[in-house]
């Protein structure tokens, strides 16, 4: 009787007589009919879970896409009163916690402190002016020279300020002052009744004590992002005119930065907003960035001549100067890297892939705080390794040290001549107001490369350029007290062949 286990076969196999009694042949067959039975069944379970894997890939991608293409879920709605920067964070949970980071120490400078009942601080940084002492010296006569440390992270930008010496009542300093270190929109809505222009200006005439007690919080959301586009947007009215200035002396007129400004450039201006050079014109103490005449150190100090303007006579010299504050933007649009298109977010805000998102990371920090953010940010377009990016860095800033280096030490030996020739009469008058004018200029170049955050490398060259410039002004000062003629910045009597003629 036919086994009813085995299947039957194939014409080409080979036949299996019963009656040759091979028993091990039978058995043999059977099992590899068995075997047969089971590919189909192998080849749909294949064909199942390959169909399976493809369907999950295909749902994944999708959902990413979708993921990726909504710019954010909405929790709650947010409005131009929306200034607590918690309520964003219900939106945007993942650059709220990033926003929350710029609290720590990336660089490593917090010192531990006592808090006491005037400075409830726990930690602060590095004094600049322990540091170098000769800045100290510069600024003689100034709040400056009292006090002044590393700045921190965001986070401590409005409690920095409120505590530092420098806005004692000895100083006097106006509500102006307010304008880069709090959260303006709400403190504008507050006190122009929400026409921010006029609450800015309200703002301004206020004293510094007065205008601190309608800020809430430190630099938030609201200060550069619209609530119902979530694009970058100016909220500073001072940032709004000065570059409107600065892009009239280029030949734009009539320029609307709100209006006009591309989204790359945004990711600058909105740094920009504080990140610069400015004053407080007129008694009503209005921020005023001096670009009318463009964006270098040179501009700035012919616009201050050009008004009359002057921070403080020195204690020493009895020179009359100018305190330069951060001009970063100004010293970045000078390098190369604005010259390329990148941006002070690409650097300090450098894009990351967190799930399917793109984020830009809100902890705004140095890119050589890690190998981790100089991989996000310099090695995007530099080919290199972090290593060799930290040595190319250090060596920038040690060249920009050296240079320093030499001109604080010109203007220090020129602030102590003038004070010796004013004190012995060895020197004229018209000499002395020579010298003094040396003075003048020669500082304002050192302080601006000095208090400007990048340590030399937002601009190499021009940054070297202008302290030699300076380290010439305040070595001229120094032999007009001695009734020494001094021209500066002569050029050779034929222009350099393989050099651009600078009109020498």
């Amino acid at each position: 009787m036919e086994d009813p286990q085995v299947d039957a076969l194939e014409p080409d196999d080979d036949v299996v007589d019963p009656d040759a009694g091979d028993a091990d042949d039978v058995k043999q067959a059977a099992r590899s009919g068995r075997s047969r039975k089971w590919v189909p069944a192998l080849v749909l379970v294949t064909v199942a879970v390959a169909a399976g894997v493809v369907t999950w890939l295909l749902t994944t991608i999708f959902e990413h896409k979708q993921e990726s293409a909504a710019s954010f879920t909405e929790v709650v709605e947010l409005t131009d009163t929306s200034y607590d920067p918690a309520v964003w964070g219900q939106n945007f949970p993942i650059q709220y916690e990033q926003y929350l980071k710029t609290a720590e120490d990336t660089d490593g400078d917090f010192i531990a402190v006592t808090p006491t009942a005037d400075d409830p601080r726990e930690y602060h940084t590095i004094s600049r002016i322990e540091s170098e002492t000769r800045a100290q010296r510069m600024w003689r006569g100034y709040a400056f020279a009292v006090d002044y440390t590393e700045p921190r992270g965001h986070e401590w930008a409005l409690a920095d300020q409120r505590y530092t010496e420098r806005t004692d009542e000895r100083f006097n300093q106006p509500g102006t002052c307010l304008n880069c270190h709090a959260s303006m929109p709400e403190v504008y809505d507050e006190l122009g009744d929400g026409d921010r222009e006029a609450g800015f200006h309200a703002m301004n005439a206020m004293s510094y004590d007065e205008a601190y007690e309608h800020a809430s919080s430190s630099i938030a959301c609201i200060d550069c992002h619209d609530p119902q586009t979530m694009e970058l947007t100016i909220t500073r009215p001072a940032f709004i005119d000065g570059i409107r200035k600065a892009k009239a002396a280029e030949g734009i007129e009539d320029y609307d930065v709100n209006r006009d400004a591309t989204n790359q450039e945004m990711r600058t201006y909105v740094c920009a907003q504080c990140h610069v050079e400015y004053y407080f014109a007129g008694d009503s103490k209005t921020l005023t960035f001096p670009w009318d005449n463009g964006l270098t150190v040179y501009d700035a100090m012919d616009y201050y001549d050009e008004v009359g303007w002057t921070d403080f006579t020195h204690e020493e010299s009895g020179a009359e100067l100018l305190k330069a504050q951060h001009p970063d933007f100004e010293t970045w649009s000078q390098g190369i890297h604005a010259a390329n298109g990148v941006t002070c977010a690409d650097c300090h805000m450098a894009y990351s892939r967190v799930g399917a998102a793109k984020v830009s990371n809100h902890q705004i920090m140095s890119p050589m705080a890690s190998d981790e953010t100089i991989n996000a940010s310099c090695l995007t377009c530099h080919h290199s390794t972090t290593e060799e990016m930290r040595d190319r860095v250090e060596g920038i800033q040690t060249r920009w040290q050296d240079s320093l280096n030499v001109s604080f030490t010109a203007l220090d030996a020129l602030i102590t001549d003038i004070s010796e020739a004013d004190a012995d009469g060895s020197a004229t008058a018209e000499d002395l107001a020579t010298a003094r004018d040396y003075q003048r200029k020669a500082q304002f170049v050192i302080d601006y490369s000095f208090s400007e955050n990048g340590r030399g490398f937002h601009a190499p060259a021009y940054s070297i350029s202008i302290l030699n410039q300076a380290t010439d002004w305040a070595r001229s000062g120094q032999l007009a007290l001695r009734g020494v003629d001094v021209e500066n910045g002569i050029g050779p009597a034929i222009p350099e062949q393989h050099l651009p003629d600078a009109g020498n």
